[in-house]
């Protein structure tokens, strides 16, 4: 394991919801977790796996213009909190995995403060453009969509008052942060950012060991989520019908599209859900318990649903250069040491959780015919990705970060 980095930051309610996130629904006396362990795990299909499990990166993409590499990648997000400090030196942390990741013997939960990204972000012109936001399924858009904003007006804080009025105000997930942990590591990250084959399994024992938490252990018997397989078919009406293959363990599905549009200062942005909801946590990992709620609310699919149909509206102000994106949201593994107790009048002091959530995830442009779209592995693709702005603050969430991002005034 090579050099470590600390950080010591404050201790938030972070633990104790985390504690509570995998407590009986009896009330239980119980005390936060020394560490807080999560492993996301995700599979990457069409222009997402062409950046060999980083998302899609430009030279993936290339790639994939030209014939090459294959369709399906895997991506993994390791995150260690502890209330403890390094025990001698530098925080020490690794992952053992099982021999079917092809990872080696283990990866470095190593996290090092970004220089920069601090604090509001630089003076500049303010974007100009506007932002086009549509919602649901069917061939075309009712009446009142699109909502239009200006993107000027976003940046600088000005959001309309009604834009969230059928907002969902649900918890999120607990996360593991540097701001919610004395010590903290993750992965991949600057000393180690291996690729996660297509045929990468997680199958086996799965061993963390640090020198500021205490040794975490667990054996998964739920690999990788299948691939998404998505396509798309042109209407009559100009809309685009989407279709996916079902997959057995998803607990609900959600899509997304954008485009630039014939004006270069628009931005088109479309999502499956049945009300007006944009942002939230759907471009991430979503809990089985979370889905649920999301389904009805009329914001995620249910898992039974494997069609929907991008509005024709949405597909002209999007112009051809439309990217969509799927998301199967998928199961949850919880582990824990010591064990919850079944007596729920026995007060339960853990020293670790730790939380595994899957997903998969596919991302296209409807009408184009992707290279290996039948689910074979990927296993080759120039993986280069163009390096972040120095020295911009990382952009905030929601449409006010979209606005900064448009305006070059945050990474």
């Amino acid at each position: 394991m090579g050099s470590k980095y600390r950080i010591v930051a404050r201790v938030s309610l972070a633990s104790i919801a985390a504690v509570l996130a995998i407590a009986p629904a009896v009330s239980q006396q119980s005390d936060p977790p020394i560490a807080r362990y999560t492993m996301d795990a995700g599979t990457l299909s069409g222009m997402a796996a062409m950046a060999g499990g980083r998302g899609g990166g430009i030279g993936g993409i290339m790639s994939m213009m030209n014939g090459g590499g294959g369709s399906v990648a895997h991506e993994l997000v390791l995150r260690l909190g502890s209330s403890r400090t390094p025990a001698g030196g530098d925080p020490d942390a690794d992952h053992f995995m099982p021999q079917g990741a092809r990872l080696g013997t283990s990866v470095p939960l190593t996290y090092r403060r970004t220089q920069g990204r601090e604090g509001s972000a630089p003076q500049g012109e303010l974007p100009r453009g506007r932002l086009l936001l549509f919602w649901g399924c069917g061939e075309h858009a009712p009446a009142g969509q699109p909502v239009i904003l200006d993107f000027s007006r976003l940046a600088r804080g000005e959001i309309p008052p009604d834009l969230y009025a059928q907002g969902l105000n649900l918890p999120s997930d607990w996360t593991v942060r540097p701001d919610n942990s004395t010590t903290y590591g993750d992965w991949p990250n600057s000393e180690d950012a291996q690729v996660v084959q297509g045929n990468a399994s997680l199958l086996g024992q799965h061993r963390v060991a640090s020198n500021y938490a205490p040794e975490i252990s667990f054996n998964l018997a739920q690999d990788f989520m299948p691939a998404l397989q998505p396509t798309g078919s042109d209407l009559a009406s100009g809309a685009v019908a989407m279709r996916w293959n079902s997959i057995d363990v998803a607990t609900g599905y959600y899509a997304w599209a954008v485009g630039a549009g014939g004006n270069e200062r628009d931005m088109v942005w479309w999502t499956s859900a049945s009300t007006q909801q944009f942002g939230g946590p759907f471009a991430d990992w979503v809990s089985p318990a979370s889905a649920r709620r999301y389904i009805e609310a009329g914001t995620v699919m249910p898992p039974t649903q494997t069609s929907c149909t991008i509005p024709a509206e949405v597909r002209e102000a999007a112009g051809e250069g439309m990217m969509s994106s799927l998301y199967a949201f998928g199961p949850e593994v919880d582990f824990a040491y010591p064990p919850r107790p079944e007596d729920s009048r026995t007060p339960w002091r853990p020293e670790w959780i730790a939380r595994v959530r899957y997903r998969s995830m596919a991302m296209v442009i409807p009408g184009m015919e992707m290279p290996g779209m039948d689910g074979s592995d990927f296993d080759s693709a120039d993986s280069s990705e163009p390096d972040e702005p120095a020295g911009l603050p990382r952009c905030r969430g929601g449409l006010r970060g979209i606005a900064e991002r448009a305006a070059g005034l945050c990474s």
